[in-house]
């Protein structure tokens, strides 16, 4: 058993970082409320390119919810496990956050290694929901609502609608046309009558655009959120370890 000026000495700062790690785990429950919150955003607002890919995997915004439920309940069990101030629950807690920095950092490389495959993929989707724009499976609400939102009209300009079947038929879809433009049947059906009624930028390359000149940003804070988990893992285990040895026991 430790000398009593020693346990004296090491009790503020087992209580120091005490204080330091329920601050960090409360930071940490924080992040996952955000995502949480941002999955919910993106299951409500991106419904409609969610349809256009309804062929291929989009389990994002439910990945995110379930990511931010599962942070949310491990960020209250750091506070939990610190205030008990109970080892294994520090080391257990510490486990999880070592497991979270490695799946932020595999996910962040990969997605800027994979980041031209990503573009293709999201081409492909929109080029397929626009060739077969005349279908009833769902497809034609999510197009509309893409192009109404984003105020774009196409894959990469109105004259992407040219290619299509629906075109030769119906003309450009009447979700393309800009507010209080006069559009008719006739405008629509021509190329270059329909270039004075609707919008010029295509979704695709207005979507990737915004992606490209925000990759910095988001890669710098999706490493940056990496590697807060180790400060949360430092803390966890010193605490563990300063309680191991001292002894240290809550009042």
């Amino acid at each position: 058993m430790s000398p009593p000026s020693r346990r004296l000495q090491t009790k503020p700062v087992i209580t120091c970082l005490k204080t330091f790690l329920i601050s960090y785990s409360l930071i940490f429950w924080f992040t996952g409320v955000i995502l949480l919150a941002v999955g919910v955003w993106g299951k409500v607002s991106l419904e409609s390119y969610l349809l256009l890919a309804s062929d291929m995997s989009t389990n994002a915004p439910y990945v995110l919810i379930g990511t931010g439920a599962i942070i949310v309940i491990f960020g209250l069990f750091g506070c939990f496990a610190t205030c008990r101030g109970s080892p294994w629950m520090l080391k257990l807690y510490a486990m999880f956050l070592t497991l979270v920095f490695l799946a932020e950092l595999v996910a962040g490389i990969s997605g800027f290694v994979f980041r031209h495959e990503i573009k293709a993929v999201l081409k492909d989707v929109y080029w397929n929901a626009e060739r077969k724009y005349n279908t009833t499976d769902g497809r034609n609400q999510a197009v509309d609502s893409m192009q109404t939102s984003l105020k774009c009209c196409g894959l990469y300009n109105y004259t992407s609608w040219g290619q299509t079947e629906y075109f030769k038929q119906h003309g450009i879809p009447i979700s393309c046309c800009m507010p209080l433009a006069n559009c008719t049947t006739e405008n629509l059906k021509d190329l270059n009558l329909a270039r004075t009624v609707v919008y010029q930028q295509g979704c695709f390359s207005l979507v990737t655009t915004a992606m490209e000149s925000n990759l910095g940003i988001i890669a710098g804070i999706s490493f940056g959120i990496a590697f807060f988990q180790l400060i949360g893992v430092f803390l966890a285990c010193c605490l563990s370890r300063y309680i191991t040895n001292n002894q240290y026991e809550m009042v």
